[in-house]
């Protein structure tokens, strides 16, 4: 099986969302601190994971409703 954006999209998705979010509360619990750095990377190390696989779960149940929502708002107009 060769890789697709598919595959490669939500690893890079939430390795973004993963990073600024527990960057972000790390920061927001503690300021920055002499350990920031290390506290961080922990978060995200631990954080990773779980939203990678969120993403995966997450990305076509949001383009299914996406879909949805955007046939209801383009549908013709009775009048």
């Amino acid at each position: 099986m060769a890789l697709q954006a598919k595959h490669i999209q939500p690893v890079i998705m939430s390795a973004v969302m993963a990073g600024l979010m527990t960057g972000f509360v790390t920061w927001l619990n503690l300021g920055v601190t002499a350990d920031f750095l290390s506290r961080w990377l922990h978060a995200f190390a631990l954080s990773w994971p779980v939203a990678c696989a969120a993403a995966f779960l997450a990305i076509p149940v949001s383009v299914r409703l996406t879909g949805k929502i955007l046939a209801y708002l383009n549908r013709p107009q009775g009048g």
